[in-house]
């Protein structure tokens, strides 16, 4: 993915409470400019405020302490803190910043993004259109050959080129992904529903899961169909223990 080149910081940044506690700390400065750095990483992945080298090597605090040039205690004194403060979590694909599209114009990259679509879709569109035609002049063909008796294994051999062509179109197609939940945060395609539909009993629950937490969260995943299979069932599962626990409890 193609990283942005600008980040966005605003001039009433030091007055959010959270920048004003963590300058008030140990090593305040060294927190403020590694948080700002990590804006900066974000910017360069350009994922929705995610931080990684590639999407299977997330950041360690390792890697973060010898580009930041920062010592190992104090980078991880910053993370914990960054964490504590909710300004940043991570998952199985790396870190992300919880509100990074406050340093981002999100509008200008969507409309970007479908601008983009939109060029595809018409290449695609005159593309079909193409093979549609020729199809029409083969056709035409076939009736002039069919007209001077021309050998029937030819006209088949032409015919095979036709649903050929077909054939391509119908595999450039992707499959669409449903919007699912009470806020339509869930993205799947028919065939990924049917398979969480077979695999787990309370599928319903856990789209529900997905779609509140999205909603609550502004998480962002390139498969909502691997993250209800990788994570959610176990929350779920967790959350269900919970519950439990404390049932049992009252009654006591």
């Amino acid at each position: 993915m193609t990283s942005v080149k600008w980040i966005k910081i605003t001039t009433d940044m030091f007055d959010d409470e959270k920048i004003k506690i963590i300058q008030v700390m140990p090593e305040g400065d060294a927190l403020l400019v590694i948080w700002i750095k990590l804006i900066i990483l974000a910017g360069k992945t350009n994922d929705g405020g995610y931080i990684y080298i590639s999407n299977n090597i997330p950041y360690t605090d390792e890697m973060l302490s010898v580009i930041m040039n920062k010592p190992l205690n104090i980078i991880q004194l910053a993370m914990n803190t960054f964490i504590k403060l909710g300004m940043i979590e991570s998952d199985e694909n790396g870190i992300y910043l919880v509100n990074f599209e406050k340093h981002q114009s999100l509008d200008k990259l969507e409309k970007m993004k479908e601008q983009n679509r939109l060029r595809v879709a018409k290449f695609r569109a005159k593309q079909k259109e193409k093979l549609l035609i020729n199809d029409s002049n083969e056709n035409v063909m076939l009736q002039v050959m069919e007209s001077n008796a021309i050998d029937k294994n030819r006209i088949d051999k032409n015919k095979n080129r036709i649903d050929y062509k077909e054939e391509i179109i119908k595999e450039e197609s992707k499959p669409v992904k449903h919007k699912l939940g009470t806020y339509k945060n869930v993205l799947l395609t028919d065939e990924e529903l049917q398979s969480l539909k077979r695999d787990y009993d309370n599928c319903d629950e856990l789209i529900k899961y997905l779609d509140e937490y999205i909603e609550m969260k502004g998480y962002k995943a390139k498969s909502h169909y691997l993250c209800i299979k990788k994570w959610v069932v176990k929350a779920v599962k967790q959350n269900c223990k919970k519950t439990d626990i404390d049932w049992n409890s009252e009654d006591e």
